[in-house]
């Protein structure tokens, strides 16, 4: 007794099994997190490191490097990648994804701590920390205030916003962006300095010592027991002012008689910009595992309760990602529904049975629902690849109810009672259904098991299509011939109807294949041919762009510009984007990266809010900004990134920016890259104070001293190493350094005294002072120097040929020896992604192999519907042509659910003629009968299926971008394969067949092996 009539004898498990997983499908889809991508933990450690007024030739020489090479020889590393600018480095370690995160962050803690010693001494301590992906903020505000200064709202957004909204459900953190931090600023006189004999390291250590609170302590005293502290710490600004400052020969001087003390705020290094107002802004991101909708929903409340609170201060709403999110998955949502719909009514038509159409039609809530379960418990989320995976197999989870609603409703016709014939008809078709979700089953699932970063992201769609394909399965064999049992109706004998004229065409071609199934198998090599000859025909591109409603730009005035030249230019862009009526917002946000450098997010609203799409409006903007002066703008993709990035190595600094230059000059050639350019180009004007030796060495001068005296002087001292104002309930840093004219002055500069065992020297009799130019930033790349070339494509260019013209270009620039390129961004991820998408595919293969091995007890049969696999390429690469589109990961995706699908139909073709071969049925009529018998449910099920993608493929919502090329491949496919199927299948069968029985014949005549008793048909 097989599974389907256990069930039919004894309907109350099953029903009470699906009751079951249908509450916790419905309870756990409710609680499932929705995000816009999956959350992937990978091993990826970041080292920070910092040295306040170091350049970045100096800090990749005594502190990268050392770490760097430290870092190498730890196990399981994969890539090691640095940053460097002026003050500061980033090191990122990415190790193999089998490594434990845990264990990374512990070996590279040790790595650096090996090397700690030999590090400058003004470095601050590393800061190692594992890196948590959880994408860009979702929510972004601006906060203004016009009764506040800067200081003051950001000490808002940092105390009152940041604080409450942290505590939100979901919410991981809350960064500022932009404004600046409370400080108390000494700005030093430096002839009142000279003449009292001090520098400003002096006094900043001065303060440091006597502006301080400190234990010293305990004691008794008549019997109790006493804390002893000694308070130094000055309590108003005021009184800091008067902080008597040592000098000479014993005698003090007042603080405020060198210079002048102020409460005020840290030097401008960043600005944020609304609509060129200037504002505070802050991002909040996620937790990782947690909701975007939830997070941002639970923080919106928050906000307004804060905004209720605090009626003066305006809090804004720049940028709102969940829009996005949520619209994508409430359209996935109503694909699935309206596929669902549209198949249930193929069924409908087909069968005209308003029974056995809604026994298939259950086969999809009792498929999916349970899904959301399974999910639950590997920890998934409702994301974009997820929910690909779902509506991707919309028409697969109906498909093998049909299959067997159909199977039982041709017994019913045939005379035979509901109840028998429910139980015939299963077990009829239980193998062939069985072999069609596993065939299904082993496309998918090695392709959440692909390496790298790829596996990461798709581990859920595998995962997803795998157990909803599963629990169709079960829902066939157990639900749908229990359902039909007892509510199908009992029929008297139909007569079979008569073929109408499409059945005695499709008969009529398929005796003539048969008859001539050497023309019929050299056309069908040549459609094979075809097929995979036009996959070449059409572009590549990894992602096709989408509508988000806004645009990243960024914008870098010339090297050496100040923050405010920035911010200048910032209100100049911002001024012209705002000119466009669909422009909702503008926001910049500067001096991040560098003080050169900043961001602008250019907001259109929803998609479905206005006439033009984003891209139309990116290009009127580039059009618009084409000709602003002294700024460079680079527009950049949803990621925030250039469309392609090109990594050029070398092995020394000078190598990689001369072969950067080159390639640049190349790539600026191509036509199909527009906004070229390289940070090899970028170089920042710069003071060289160079000691002189002899003098210095007579003098006991030193570089670090020298290098000590002026990092005070213009930038102050490390953080760590500042004086502390207390407030009571914070402490604010006291930044001590000379006045900002004697900063700017490069002759005061020269004229700074250095201590020396004559006393205070005048730095230019111990050193030269000249002016010269260095690298803004110093990138690196598994421990060789990196400098990257940016571009974007022109109107019309697709990523794949134009990475392919990029690599080629080496051969023929003559490039430095010792330097190489590489692809990184988008094109690197692409090049992996396909490749891992070719591997899991081949993986497919073989384990289709194995399944159809089993079911067929044969090595060779199963070559049959192998071959048909291709079939179905040549109809996915025409409707793409058609439609315009190239081939991307989605298109991959939709090659890959074809091959599941052009497999089910040889599946159902071969298994019917084998089992009528076995009753001992002639080969060329089992073939027939089955074409026959068979035609109909293949084509019910590729129109249901068809019927499903239709939503998907016409589709012009939010996220459409991406379904809908897969959709249209799919549709174009499985039209093509089903008639391809019906037509090349039977005939490549029947010479396989013949050519194994001649193999056999062959083998046991050489190898006299036995021959099985009873076995003279073929299949067996």
């Amino acid at each position: 007794m097989n599974m389907s009539t256990w069930s039919i004898r004894h309907p109350v498990p099953p029903i009470a099994l699906f009751l079951v997983l249908l509450i916790v499908g419905i309870v756990s889809f409710r609680g499932m997190p929705v995000t816009q991508f999956p959350n992937i933990d990978l091993p990826i450690v970041t080292v920070s490191l910092s040295q306040p007024g170091a350049g970045p030739s100096e800090l990749v020489t005594q502190v990268v490097q050392p770490v760097e090479d430290s870092i190498a020889s730890v196990t399981g590393v994969r890539h090691i990648s640095s940053t460097t600018s002026d003050g500061g480095a980033t090191i990122t370690v990415e190790f193999e994804l089998e490594v434990d995160s845990d264990r990374a962050l512990n070996d590279v803690k040790d790595a650096v701590a090996n090397v700690r010693s030999d590090l400058p001494q003004g470095l601050t301590e590393p800061l190692v920390k594992r890196l948590d992906i959880t994408g860009l903020p979702i929510l972004t505000y601006a906060v203004s205030d016009p009764q506040k200064s800067i200081e003051e709202l950001s000490k808002f957004v940092d105390d009152v916003i940041s604080r409450q909204v942290q505590t939100a459900d979901g919410v991981g953190k809350v960064s500022r962006i932009g404004g600046s931090e409370r400080q108390i600023n000494v700005d030093l006189d430096p002839d009142r300095l000279m003449a009292m004999g001090l520098s400003a390291a002096d006094v900043s250590t001065q303060l440091r010592n006597k502006n301080i609170d400190m234990g010293g302590g305990r004691g008794d005293l008549a019997g109790s027991e006493y804390s002893i502290r000694a308070m130094g710490s000055a309590d108003t600004v005021a009184r800091l002012a008067q902080t008597p400052i040592a000098i000479a020969d014993g005698r003090t001087i007042r603080l405020d008689q060198i210079g002048t003390v102020r409460d005020g705020g840290a030097e401008i290094r960043s600005f944020a910009l609304l609509d060129n107002t200037p504002v505070v802004a802050f991002g909040v991101f996620r937790a990782s595992g947690a909701s975007d909708l939830t997070a941002a929903d639970a923080s919106k409340e928050i906000i307004a309760q804060i905004a209720a609170a605090y009626p003066s201060v305006k809090i804004s709403l720049i940028d709102d990602t969940t829009i996005y999110t949520e619209d994508t998955f409430r359209s996935a949502m109503e694909t699935l529904i309206e596929g669902a719909a549209l198949a249930v009514i193929v069924v409908f038509l087909f069968l005209r049975n308003w029974r056995a159409t809604l026994i298939a039609a259950i086969a999809l809530p009792l498929s999916v629902l349970p899904t959301f379960f399974v999910m639950t418990m590997l920890g998934f989320s409702l994301n974009t690849i997820s929910l690909l995976g779902i509506t991707l197999v919309t028409g697969i989870l109906v498909d093998d109810a049909i299959v067997e609603i159909e199977n039982i409703v041709r017994h019913i016709n045939m005379g035979v009672p509901a109840y028998e014939a429910s139980e015939e008809a299963a077990s009829e078709i239980g193998m062939t259904v069985i072999a069609i979700s596993f065939s299904i089953v082993a496309v998918f699932a090695p392709v959440s098991f692909m390496p790298g970063i790829a596996g990461q992201y798709f581990k859920q769609f595998g995962l997803t299509v795998a157990v909803s394909v599963l629990f169709s399965l079960l829902v066939a064999r157990i639900i749908t011939p229990m359902l039909a049992a007892y509510f199908m109706r009992d029929t008297k004998h139909v007569e079979e109807p008569r073929d109408g004229w499409l059945m005695r065409a499709l008969m009529g071609i398929l005796r003539w294949t048969l008859r001539n199934r050497g023309v019929t198998l050299i056309l069908g090599v040549l459609i094979f041919a075809g097929s995979i000859f036009s996959a070449t025909l059409l572009p590549a591109e990894f992602i096709p762009p989408g509508d988000i409603g806004r645009s990243n730009i960024q914008i870098e005035v010339p090297p050496g510009s100040t923050i405010q030249d920035n911010q200048d230019a910032a209100h100049l862009i911002t001024q012209k984007i705002r000119q466009f009526p669909e422009v909702r917002s503008v926001f910049v946000n500067g001096g991040d990266e560098s003080s050169t450098t900043a961001r602008v997010t250019v907001n259109y609203g929803e998609k479905s809010e206005r006439e033009k799409t984003s891209f139309q409006l990116e290009d009127e903007i580039r059009e618009a900004v084409r000709d602003l002066p002294d700024m460079r703008i680079n527009f950049l993709n949803e990621n925030g990134q250039n469309d392609l990035m090109i990594s050029v190595l070398g092995d020394t600094e000078d190598g990689a920016a001369e072969a950067a230059q080159k390639l640049e000059a190349a790539m600026k050639a191509l036509p199909s890259l527009i906004e070229v350019r390289s940070a090899a180009s970028l170089r920042k004007p710069e003071i060289r104070v160079t000691p002189k030796p002899e003098i210095a060495a007579q003098l006991g001068v030193t570089s670090s001293a020298l290098a000590s005296t002026l990092l005070v002087a213009t930038i102050g001292d490390a953080e760590s190493n500042l004086a502390k104002f207390n407030t009571g309930d914070e402490q604010i840093p006291i930044m001590v350094r000379l006045a900002e004219y004697a900063r700017n002055d490069l002759a005061r500069v020269a004229d700074l005294r250095v201590p020396s065992s004559a006393g205070q020297v005048p730095l230019s009799t111990v050193a030269d002072v000249t002016l010269s130019s260095g690298a803004t930033q110093i990138s690196r790349y598994d421990r060789r120097y990196q400098t990257q070339v940016f571009a974007n494509l022109a109107d019309g260019a697709l990523l794949g040929p134009a990475t392919e013209q990029v690599m080629a270009l080496p051969a023929k620039v003559g490039m430095p020896e010792g330097t190489g390129i590489q692809s990184s961004g988008d094109a690197e991820i692409m090049a992996e992604v396909f490749g891992a998408f070719g591997t899991a595919m081949g993986a497919g293969i073989l384990l289709v192999y194995v399944v159809l091995v089993l079911l067929f007890a044969s090595f060779i049969t199963p070559v049959t519907i192998l071959l048909s696999l291709p079939m179905a390429i040549g109809g996915a690469i025409f409707a793409l042509f058609l439609t315009g589109n190239a081939i991307s990961l989605p298109v991959i995706i939709g090659f890959l659910m074809l091959m599941g699908i052009v497999t089910k139909n040889a599946i159902m073709l071969v298994e019917f003629a084998i089992t009528s071969m076995h009753a001992g049925v002639p080969k060329r009529e089992s073939i027939l009968d089955a074409v026959h018998k068979r035609a109909r449910p293949i084509v019910m099920t590729t129109i249901a299926m068809t019927a499903g993608m239709v939503p998907s493929a016409i589709s012009n919502s939010s996220g459409s971008e991406f379904s809908s090329p897969m959709a249209i491949a799919v549709i174009g496919g499985l039209l093509l394969s089903t008639v391809l199927s019906l037509l090349f299948v039977p005939s490549l069968f029947s010479s396989i067949d013949a050519l194994r029985e001649r193999m056999g014949r062959l083998m046991r005549r050489v190898l006299g092996t036995n021959r099985r008793r009873g076995e003279e048909i073929a299949g067996v």
